[in-house]
């Protein structure tokens, strides 16, 4: 046995094992996101490179073989970056109101709604890390840009909460893309309360095509319940100071899915009106009684949502979108 081949053959494949991982991880995120086609081309090149030094030093082996299996690979890997490339554009026509079917976004793909590209590291697959420090069965926070800011354990503290909450919010969610966030997320922490704030990146969805807003916010309120049938779920409005008509339809549809669907429904409209300091003295009373209960989502939102227009400069509340 030679090996010198062996070993060669080892070191391709510890190379190549996370690349049919990135294949099926990326084909199944349907976005280019977080994908390089300058680092996928500067791997086929060394790939071929290697393969054109063993034909030239006459090298007809199995080592060979391993190769080409990689190059194969890593060329599979190529093609779906395009293919996510080609969705990318289909739902960027989508936000920027040049409106395609969903049908035809989701042709030939099962219908499933677009995911967001979390492509897996060799480190990822060995350690399966997650947020050490974070808990299962608390309560999330699932908005966009503004929620990122309110500083949910700072109030969590101040008030008193019993109970674990997380912001798991982020500046480019949209509802197409909430479900696939949720199940890679928020799903392992098995949440026993969510606040959903979407709507800032689907003005132009929800006007174009309300049935399709609708369809995949319903679809993340399937995901939600089929990961916790117990979880309490409570939808926030998008914030409407303008008095903008396709705002305010997009939130009629929000609070209809809401009591459709026999969630709590939170409109933001108010948040001027909330004065949450006057609720902090019963919260420390039931806390120093050692009362169990869990404070409503909708109390819950009013601390956070007051907390953001008293504090964020700008006039808050004319930013208060998911």
């Amino acid at each position: 046995m030679n090996y010198a081949h062996l070993f060669e053959a080892l070191m391709l494949v510890c190379f190549g094992f996370s690349w049919p991982l990135n294949v099926s991880k990326a084909y199944r995120a349907r976005t280019a996101k977080g994908m390089s086609l300058p680092f996928i081309i500067l791997i086929i090149t060394g790939y071929l490179a290697g393969i054109t030094a063993k034909i030239m030093n006459s090298q007809f082996n199995y080592v060979l073989a391993v190769y080409f299996l990689n190059l194969a690979i890593v060329m599979t890997n190529m093609f779906v970056y395009f293919r996510n490339r080609s969705l990318d554009k289909k739902a960027e026509k989508i936000k920027a109101g040049k409106m395609v079917p969903v049908a035809e976004i989701n042709k030939n793909e099962g219908g499933n709604e677009t995911m967001y590209n979390y492509t897996y590291s060799l480190d990822e697959v060995i350690n399966k890390t997650s947020a050490a420090a974070e808990k299962k069965n608390g309560v999330i926070l699932m908005g966009g840009a503004i929620d990122q800011a309110i500083p949910v354990a700072q109030l969590a503290g101040e008030y008193n909460f019993n109970f674990e909450l997380y912001n798991k919010s982020d500046a480019g969610l949209s509802a197409a893309t909430a479900k696939a966030y949720f199940e890679k997320m928020i799903a392992p922490l098995a949440p026993e309360g969510l606040i959903i704030h979407l709507g800032e990146n689907d003005v132009q969805l929800a006007a174009m095509n309300p049935s399709a807003f609708e369809s995949y916010y319903t679809a993340l309120i399937q995901t939600v319940r089929s990961c916790s049938k117990n979880c309490r779920i409570a939808l926030v409005s998008v914030d409407n100071p303008a008095n903008d008509k396709n705002i305010a339809a997009m939130n009629a549809q929000i609070k209809s899915l809401a009591g459709a669907e026999k969630l709590s429904y939170i409109n933001l409209e108010n948040a001027k009106f909330w004065h949450p300091e006057s609720t902090k003295a019963a919260c420390n009373f039931a806390y120093s009684m050692g009362l169990k209960t869990r404070k409503p989502l909708n109390d819950v939102a009013e601390i956070l949502y007051s907390y953001a227009y008293h504090n964020f400069d700008g006039h808050a509340v004319q930013n208060l979108a998911g």
